[in-house]
């Protein structure tokens, strides 16, 4: 079984990853890997070459200094169509079985091949408009360009792989996707996992049941919801419960003034030893992810907490209840949940300090049981064995 791996970015040059993209990028990373580990070859397709014209520059500086408002040359059917020149170069070195894309639409969505083709992404493009920030305020022209890309690719496939409930749902609705070709498989962790069940019940019965220690771990403060993770920080104190935040991956606001039970650590490379060491010894001692995120798809993160047996607090946004379930592995609170509620959540916990530790382990079975990824792997290898 041969799979034509294609990706924009260069799936094993960490360096070269483009930093808002480095989640997706590891995703790319540890999928490759894992497909290798159920012996199926995978040959890369990538990077390929962004073509920037001089059309794209002029219409960039008209929409974003004359109209004021946000273009990406990306969306341009030229850069498309150059996309897909390179890649059926790159596969003609190959005799590859299926392609499989692991990031979005872009590189298929003028790509014309025989083979059949595999999209598995946390979302479509479409979904994003004015719910991520960069994508908001966008010109009309990249709006029609995306949904007209985006169409074509998702026709263009003969299997498409989402990693939530929420994603699927979009594309059959706005695009008109046949339910049978579609799939929801989520991702796994962006980091090593060699734990076992007994190594998270030491990590458990080590935590301070007399103090409580919530981990936020975003690269955004606001849009990750780092105000409301501060909040809920604050009443958890002020209610006589006390509590530690831990900020990994960004700064508050510098006008924002922190209690001394917040402690700023910021960016970890996860690519160093060093690194990885720092962010095992946080991730073992805090009690809670907290992430109340105003826009996402399916974060990692909630899936990295989990691999450690720690609960996830967070929000109704994007496709997060495939991936946290109520009691489960964590709790779903709604966009506008009052504090008290996150509040009140943590302290019964911690009065029935036996319920934490059974979420805890509940946590880490979710983990193992379906959010990693050899079992993403297993199932994408099962979908392809079907197309040939």
């Amino acid at each position: 079984m041969k799979i034509a791996y294609l990706t924009t970015y260069d799936v094993l040059n960490q360096a070269n990853w483009p930093k808002y993209q480095s989640g997706l990028c590891a995703a790319g990373y540890f999928l490759a890997r894992t497909l290798k580990e159920q012996n199926v070859q995978v040959d890369f397709v990538g990077p390929l070459e962004t073509k920037n014209t001089l059309s794209t520059r002029v219409k960039r500086r008209i929409y974003t200094s004359v109209l004021k408002k946000q273009y990406y040359h990306w969306t341009d059917p030229v850069v498309l169509r150059n996309y897909a020149n390179q890649a059926i170069q790159k596969m003609s070195q190959f005799d590859s079985d299926v392609i499989l894309c692991p990031e979005n639409s872009l590189p298929i969505s003028y790509l014309d091949s025989q083979i059949p083709t595999i999209l598995w992404s946390d979302a479509t493009l479409y979904s994003l408009i004015n719910f991520y920030p960069y994508l908001s305020n966008l010109c009309q022209e990249n709006f029609h360009n995306i949904a007209a890309m985006e169409k074509a690719a998702l026709d263009r496939c003969a299997t498409i792989v989402y990693t939530s409930d929420w994603a699927a749902q979009t594309a059959i609705d706005v695009y008109g996707v046949e339910p049978s070709k579609v799939r929801v498989i989520p991702w796994g962790a962006n980091i090593e996992c060699d734990r076992s069940i007994d190594d998270v019940n030491d990590l458990v019965e080590a935590k301070d049941n007399k103090s409580c220690k919530l981990l936020f771990f975003a690269v955004e403060w606001l849009r990750k919801g780092g105000d409301v993770a501060l909040a809920v920080t604050k009443a958890l104190n002020q209610a006589g419960l006390p509590t530690e935040l831990i900020v990994v991956g960004c700064h508050p606001p510098e006008s924002e003034t922190l209690p001394n039970y917040v402690k700023v650590i910021g960016y970890i490379n996860k690519a160093t030893v060093d690194g990885r060491t720092t962010l095992d010894r946080i991730l073992a001692d805090a009690h809670f992810l907290i992430l109340p995120t105003r826009a996402d798809c399916a974060p990692h993160v909630l899936i990295e907490a989990n691999s450690f047996g720690i609960p996830c607090l967070t929000t109704n946004v994007g496709g997060i209840k495939t991936i946290v379930k109520d009691d489960v592995n964590g709790r779903v609170f709604e966009l506008e949940t009052d504090i008290s509620e996150y509040c009140a959540y943590v302290t019964q916990l911690f009065e029935n300090y036996l319920q934490y530790k059974a979420l805890a382990r509940s946590s880490f079975d979710e983990y193992q049981i379906r959010l990693n990824w050899t079992v993403a792997a297993k199932e994408a290898k099962k979908i392809i064995m079907d197309l040939i």
